[in-house]
């Protein structure tokens, strides 16, 4: 056990022949491409699993958010809001910077073979991934 009450299982990756904290830190590179590819070859890592379920849904999230953020954009734009707008060109860049700093502690954190949750996706991860 980790301190934090993370755990690690350690030992050899599964399916991908790679070290568990590389096929880790791989399934947040290209997520959540990559990620899916690690649910699909790793079967016994619990914490391969683990990083490949956050890293998918992580990487879903971003695509959701990326949406919703552009259709607000839009919206905004369109009904020619300055105070919207204004508010809006200042708070994408800060939701955009909090997702990298989040994208950076997961890899960080995966190569050091620690099992970070990310708020309400790290829950779900870890409870698809059986840890």
């Amino acid at each position: 056990m980790k301190a934090g009450g993370q755990t690690s299982s350690g030992g050899k990756g599964g399916g991908s022949g790679l070290t568990p904290n590389i096929s880790s830190l791989l399934c947040y590179v290209c997520a959540p491409i990559t990620s899916v590819i690690f649910l699909l070859i790793e079967k016994e890592n619990k914490d391969v699993k683990f990083h490949a379920w956050q890293g998918t849904l992580f990487g879903v999230a971003i695509i959701l958010l990326n949406i919703v953020l552009n259709i607000l954009g839009l919206m905004l734009g369109s009904l020619a809001d300055f105070l919207g707008a204004l508010i809006l060109s200042f708070l994408i860049p800060v939701i955009w910077l909090i997702v990298v700093v989040l994208w950076i502690v997961c890899l960080v954190k995966a190569y050091q073979g620690e099992q970070w949750k990310i708020p309400v996706i790290g829950d779900m991860a870890a409870k698809k991934a059986g840890v």
